[in-house]
């Protein structure tokens, strides 16, 4: 149910945003929405290929069908899930420019610099993945169980563990947390500085509404930092406090499926904040997008 979940909102994400939809607006293809779109692609293809699959071993072990495709499913694994890690950071570099020097944002995050940076982020992503399979063995057929022919197991080494921590969780979570906490504090700033040049019943006005804002932003970062953190903390922890670790021990499974999770919830974190967005799933869902009339729809009224 939770992969069916997944699709549709990944799905649904990605609608918006190819040049051949003309019921999107020109708006959409912007540096911030480039990296929803990547967001989106790595936890779809997580959706597509990762999450069936693990489905069908949670019942049986065996793997049936071969070598290759045992490395292209282990490949798709880790590329879907770095992926997704990095565009979630730059979602936050991208948030933080455009809070802390806003004059100056549409020079310094152009659609060129963020298609090169995608370009190459998914790039080391995949050699990252080739280079982690090398190194790490599928295991000896005296470590395979007997029960069947064939298993699709990887033998994670400490050395790669350890270096994979660093790379797809420390790195990450820490920019991550230093980022939002630094737009969190810019904001206050902000509204500080605009509460400032308020004067009278309009600067108490301003004070409540601004307390508002700032406790609302509060409460969405703090849901991104705590949904992040809580499903890919269990995976690592286990991973490098745990004497030996294989894609199929019983705890790597368990936290590995949470942090699949986590897929199923960036478009409703990343994407359903978006009025636009809104809008579009409520012509899907009601099934407008079949109608002439969607090819023309308004997703950015002037008066918004």
């Amino acid at each position: 149910m939770m992969d069916i979940i997944e699709y549709q909102q990944n799905i649904t994400v990605q609608y918006c945003f190819p040049d051949n939809n003309s019921s999107c607006k020109k708006e959409l293809h912007t540096p911030t929405n480039l990296l929803i779109l990547s967001l989106a692609a790595a936890d779809l293809l997580m959706g597509m290929f990762v999450m069936p699959v693990n489905i069908v071993q949670l019942r049986d072990s065996c793997w049936y069908l071969g070598n290759i495709a045992c490395t292209v499913i282990t490949v798709i694994t880790f590329v879907s899930m770095a992926a997704s890690l990095y565009s979630m950071v730059f979602i936050a570099v991208d948030r933080y420019i455009a809070v802390s020097d806003p004059l100056h944002y549409s020079t310094r995050v152009t659609l060129y610099k963020s298609v090169l940076l995608l370009i190459l982020a998914w790039s080391f992503c995949l050699l990252y993945s080739i280079i982690y399979l090398y190194f790490n063995d599928h295991l000896l057929e005296s470590q395979i169980s007997n029960s069947c022919y064939g298993e699709c197991v990887v033998a994670l080494k400490k050395p790669s563990i350890i270096v994979d921590v660093i790379l797809f969780f420390l790195a990450p979570c820490s920019t991550i947390l230093v980022l939002y906490s630094l737009i969190f504090i810019l904001a206050r700033q902000q509204a500080r500085a605009v509460r400032a040049v308020r004067n009278g019943t309009l600067k108490r006005h301003e004070g409540k509404f601004s307390n508002s804002t700032e406790t609302k932003a509060a409460k969405t970062l703090g849901v991104v930092i705590f949904v992040y953190l809580t499903c890919w903390i269990p995976l690592y922890l286990s991973s490098v406090l745990a004497e030996s670790v294989t894609t199929l021990s019983v705890l790597w499974i368990l936290f590995a499926w949470l942090a699949y999770l986590n897929s199923s919830f960036n478009p409703i974190m990343y994407a359903i904040f978006y009025p636009w967005f809104r809008t579009s799933v409520k012509f899907i869902v009601t099934c407008r997008i079949f109608e002439f009339s969607s090819s023309i729809c308004n997703l950015f009224p002037t008066n918004v």
